[in-house]
């Protein structure tokens, strides 16, 4: 189907799904799927306020309920690779550091920070008197003892543990190559943590604050290895919540713990966290009273309700630091060839998918680094839409490859109206523009994200929201295959560029590095940007102080229920 008539038919069914929503009473909302990926997206805190700057009388019932749309597929911190998973994880764990309401790290386990002059070592104090929540108590080498588990070469499905290479000795441990008892993390006493960096690393206490880095009660653990597989009384946790109730596939409860050291603060008592993947449904629980959120980054607001919410000042919509894009599987042909990746890439049509699909103020992405941390990335590597570069692409890699014309490609995305939106039009692009048809495999997010693990997929769509402000968060996750690099996409040149840029002191030098770097994965082109995010959610009048940031973690800790 020509792109035009199918975005004019898409608008047209947005505009009748806006014209019922109304009829109903159902005000619809929401942009962005989960990225659950990372993915579902990957993340952390830079917070926004939902709340007044005055602070409101407090009611009674202090009771939050939210959808998180589907299964978490870890609370285990060490194991946790998603935004669905840290949702849970970042109210009911805490770090040295947590990411505060202003989207700066501050002191949380640690009473103290202490820096070197050569920014190469950290000294954290422990607070007093800090537990776990069956009363074990919480010292340094429970964090010692937590981060070397990551590191551990035996450790399973420890996808995220190269968030801990900054610190000496980290990277060889995990690999192999070193031994545990070398890695830069040394317990001076029961309250002093000593953390040895390899390079000076701006963004360490931001690192600190993010889910790899939390603890983990080793004694529990030790005990039963599957002891974050449900709620109860062996699922221990050091943060401002404690997990009550997991229904698996339905609902998580979470209850105000009344052991954490700043429980003061801490005001909701209750948070209902449902599992309903359907977004007009959870939009509909939104309009009926049932969910007191409704959208980023929790879930997703209904594509049709955008407009209207917008029209009735009811949708909140902030910046955030993710790039929506498709990751090709660089060892399936035909995208063994870069030519064909890039034809595929040049040949979306970015402009029209934000301005008439997700409709969230998103903008189209041209690079991998989001404008959010690099601003100059807002006209990327290539331009939008250039078909007649992306034919030429495709000729030569026709060629290259020895073959007349593409096969029938299959693009694969996680359960989502949005994702499902996306793909329709990106197949009818790839069709229209390339003469490549494509077939679409929807799967639902676990499954999915084996599927992607695995290599099951010639083109997936996955996404990646920060875990803390800088372009190398974005970078440094193709420099090796594994983990959240499902391109399966490596280079030395490129792995070379990132370590140099981690030993540059000099600023200005580390980011010609980096944009060095992105220069050389964009001409590679192992996935095709799509665009970069925005948070679109929508909340009650009564939800306060409730934070979301440019990192897409959302923060309970400091919310209330005002009187209404």
């Amino acid at each position: 189907m020509n792109w035009k008539k199918w975005s004019f038919l898409l608008a047209l069914v947005f505009a009748m799904g806006v014209f019922l929503a109304a009829c109903g009473g159902d005000t619809s909302s929401s942009g962005e799927g989960e990225d659950t990926g990372d993915d579902t997206e990957q993340s952390n805190g830079g917070e926004g306020d939902s709340g007044d700057s005055e602070e409101a009388a407090k009611a009674d019932d202090q009771s939050l309920t939210v959808n998180i749309k589907t299964e978490p597929p870890s609370l285990h911190p060490g194991k946790a690779t998603d935004t669905t998973s840290n949702a849970v994880l970042s109210q009911v764990f805490e770090g040295l550091t947590r990411m505060g309401p202003d989207g700066e790290p501050q002191k949380a386990m640690a009473s103290d920070i202490e820096i070197s002059d050569d920014k190469k070592t950290y000294t954290f104090t422990i607070r007093d008197g800090v537990t776990w929540s069956n009363g074990d108590p919480i010292t340094a080498q429970t964090f010692a003892d937590s981060w070397k588990w990551v590191l551990n070469p035996d450790s399973p499905d420890t996808d995220y543990a190269y968030q801990l290479y900054p610190i000496k000795g980290a990277e060889a441990a995990k690999t192999g190559e070193g031994s545990l008892d070398d890695v830069g993390i040394t317990v001076k006493d029961e309250k002093t943590l000593v953390v040895e960096l390899k390079n000076p690393t701006p963004y360490f206490l931001e690192l600190t604050a993010f889910y790899t880095f939390y603890p983990v009660n080793q004694n529990v653990a030790e005990k039963n290895e599957d002891w974050a597989a449900d709620a109860g009384e062996d699922y221990v946790s050091n943060g401002p919540f404690l997990l009550d109730k997991w229904e698996h596939k339905n609902q998580i409860v979470l209850k105000k713990n009344p052991d954490y050291w700043d429980a003061e603060n801490v005001h909701l008592e209750t948070i209902t966290m449902e599992m309903v993947d359907d977004e007009n449904t959870a939009k509909q629980m939104y309009d009926d009273g049932e969910l007191d959120w409704i959208g980023s980054p929790l879930d997703s607001v209904p594509l049709a309700a955008i407009p209207q919410m917008k029209q009735e000042g009811s949708l909140n919509i902030s910046p955030k630091a993710g790039t929506y894009y498709y990751s090709f599987n660089t060892e399936k042909e035909p995208f063994t060839n870069k030519n064909i990746r890039k034809a595929f890439a040049l040949s979306l049509n970015r402009k029209a998918i934000v301005e008439n699909i997700t409709k969230g103020e998103q903008k189209p992405g041209m690079a991998l680094v989001p404008t959010a941390i690099w601003e100059e990335n807002k006209d990327g590597y290539f331009k939008d839409n250039n078909i007649e570069k992306a034919k030429e692409y495709l000729d030569k890699g026709l060629e290259e490859l020895g073959l007349d014309e593409l096969p029938t490609i299959k693009l694969s995305y996680n359960t989502s109206e949005a994702h499902g939106a996306i793909a329709q039009a990106a197949q009818d692009m790839w069709k229209e523009n390339l003469g490549v048809d494509v077939e679409l495999n929807n799967e639902e997010w676990n499954v999915y994200l084996d599927s992607m693990t695995e290599g099951n997929y010639q083109v997936g769509r996955m996404g990646w929201i920060a875990d803390f402000l800088d372009p190398i968060n974005f970078l440094e996750i193709f420099e090796t295959v594994g983990g959240n690099n499902y391109t399966n996409w490596e280079s030395d040149e490129y792995a070379s560029l990132l370590e140099q840029a981690r030993q540059e002191k000099d600023e200005a030098a580390r980011k010609e590095l980096l944009r060095e770097a992105e220069q050389l994965f964009m001409d590679e082109m192992p996935l095709a940007p799509v665009y970069f995010y925005t948070n679109v959610y929508a909340h009650k009048d009564y939800v306060k102080d409730v934070t979301v940031g440019k990192l897409g973690t959302i923060q309970f800790k400091w919310g209330y229920i005002a009187e209404q």
